[in-house]
């Protein structure tokens, strides 16, 4: 895990400077994830690093373990509470779109999404890259939000599945009360990882990496990668007449 850490810290080091970037930003969401990049990041840049709390009506214990995260590995951290903009955004939209359906999914998005405008201002101003948290077990499913979560220069975790961020968390020294606390990307009160996906990460991860698995976790898995392909490609491009 050492020798998977050394890699990943050389590699967003190269990537950054590779994209003309003097630094790395990335979200503090208090989760395993987001620590592993905070822990690689400050390896990488020690004096160019910056996690950003953003805490949107979320549960406050999320904010003190993204705290303990920026304290642990000295990492430079702010706090932008995104509540008042995301409130003001649902208003303007149940003004204007009366018709609209109600779905907890669509104003749930509005979070990640707010979160990722968030990180790239700081990244334009400092002159930074943005650091995406997702790990391959995620990616795999599509289980992030596209143009949220899912909008990032890198994804220094793109390769690991969940498992094997947990295992390069305590390599790095994650603090224990992080590492094991449920997967949750906070959108709503008890929402959990594993609850909505409706699988362990322990059976995907399984499946990823030895294309074993039960009938049924195998058709589960196989349909959201498939449901999910547009969130992992790049917008297509309509062609001319006739090409």
């Amino acid at each position: 895990m050492e020798r998977l850490a050394e890699h990943l810290t050389d590699w967003i080091a190269a990537e950054v400077a590779a994209a003309g970037g003097s630094g790395a930003v990335f979200g503090l969401s208090g989760g395993i994830d987001s620590a592993v990049v905070a822990a690689l990041a400050k390896r990488a840049f020690p004096h160019h690093t910056l996690g950003v709390i953003m805490p949107c009506h979320s549960d406050p214990q999320d904010a003190e373990d993204a705290a303990i995260v920026a304290h642990h590995f000295d990492v430079p951290a702010c706090t932008v509470d995104l509540a008042p903009v995301y409130d003001l955004l649902l208003e303007q939209l149940a003004v204007t779109s009366t018709d609209l359906p109600d779905s907890r999914l669509a104003t749930a998005n509005l979070k990640p999404r707010l979160r990722m405008t968030t990180l790239y201002a700081y990244a334009n101003q400092l002159d930074y890259r943005v650091l995406g948290t997702g790990n391959r077990s995620e990616l795999a499913v599509g289980y992030f939000t596209k143009y949220g979560d899912g909008g990032a220069d890198f994804l220094p975790l793109g390769s690991l599945v969940k498992g094997e961020v947990r295992d390069l968390a305590r390599e790095l020294g994650v603090p224990e009360r992080v590492v094991t606390k449920p997967p949750s990307a906070g959108l709503w009160a008890d929402q959990t990882d594993e609850a909505e996906m409706g699988l362990t990460y322990e059976e995907l991860d399984a499946y990823l990496l030895t294309s074993e698995a039960s009938p049924a976790v195998k058709a589960k898995v196989d349909a959201m990668h498939a449901a999910s392909e547009h969130k992992r490609a790049l917008p297509r491009i309509a062609p001319k007449p006739g090409a």
